[in-house]
């Protein structure tokens, strides 16, 4: 059995709630573009890159455009959403998670962040969750956006860690499919309904403890 030695979080969802600001910017896009884009369409952008969420806003509205109107379309959109991130604080970090997160540290854990998001710098400095990690790797750090597992193969390395001694924590479905693909097993934080293939679920880090990760290692 291979002992878990690190801990990889995803981030919006998992530490901070910034998907309300996705959502908002990419509505605001929609709106603009002339067509409706709800809650269950941004579903379908959970864990996904900014172009390729661009991509899928646009099949809704069922609309094409090149790749240069495409590129404007998308800094648009991240001009707003940056907007709104700018004015965070540390009160918008999830319930349990700077504590789980302090736990990992008090007990030997490796910690690193594995986002798609290329703003995760400000969030976390924001927040001040930066210093609690080991490692970052960031939307600026990849090329293939989940669920390819190129952003938990980075971190396990930049941890210098092997893939089946880390632990990831996801709230989307694309993001668990990476995690078992990079070899690694999977914490999903939301509901069974999206996140099924995890090999442990959790509603938040507030309900996330040492012990229980202590009880997915005796499983793996």
């Amino acid at each position: 059995m291979t002992s878990i030695k690190a801990c990889l979080f995803d981030l919006d969802g998992v530490l901070v709630d910034t998907a309300k600001y996705h959502y908002l910017a990419w509505k605001r896009l929609a709106d603009e573009l002339g067509f409706t884009f709800t809650e269950q369409d941004n579903e379908k952008l959970k864990g996904v890159s900014r172009m390729a969420s661009l991509d899928i806003l646009l099949s809704v509205g069922q609309l094409e455009f090149d790749d240069a109107k495409k590129l404007e379309l998308a800094e648009r959109k991240n001009s707003w959403y940056f907007e709104s991130i700018s004015k965070m604080d540390h009160s918008e970090i999830l319930p349990g998670a700077l504590e789980f997160l302090k736990a990992c540290r008090e007990n030997g854990l490796k910690t690193a962040l594995g986002s798609a998001s290329k703003n995760a710098m400000t969030i976390l400095n924001n927040t001040g969750l930066t210093p609690y990690f080991d490692a970052i790797i960031d939307g600026t750090h990849t090329s293939q956006a989940k669920p390819d597992p190129e952003v938990f193969l980075l971190g396990a390395k930049a941890l210098s860690v092997s893939p089946e001694q880390c632990v990831v924590f996801e709230d989307a479905e694309a993001g668990v499919e990476a995690a078992h693909r990079a070899g690694m097993s999977c914490v999903g934080i939301g509901s069974a309904d999206t996140l099924g293939k995890a090999e442990l679920i959790v509603p938040s880090l507030q309900e996330m403890t040492i012990d229980r990760l202590k009880e997915l290692n005796a499983v793996r």
